[in-house]
């Protein structure tokens, strides 16, 4: 039950940081070097996550 709810939840974090993160790229005013740090700032929170949520620790 706990990985299914760990599963769950980092399914609709992901999904709501993806959303964020290509809301951005929608508007005609920003272009994609400014959105850039963006991607990489949501790419290494959601690896942050999953190896928080996934990897036995000690």
């Amino acid at each position: 039950m706990n990985k299914i709810t760990t599963i769950v939840g980092c399914g609709i974090a992901i999904a709501f940081l993806v959303g964020l993160a290509t809301t951005l790229t929608r508007s005609s005013m920003i272009g994609f070097k400014d959105v850039l740090p963006v991607y990489i700032l949501m790419g290494l929170v959601i690896v942050m996550m999953l190896y928080e949520a996934f990897i036995d620790k000690k």
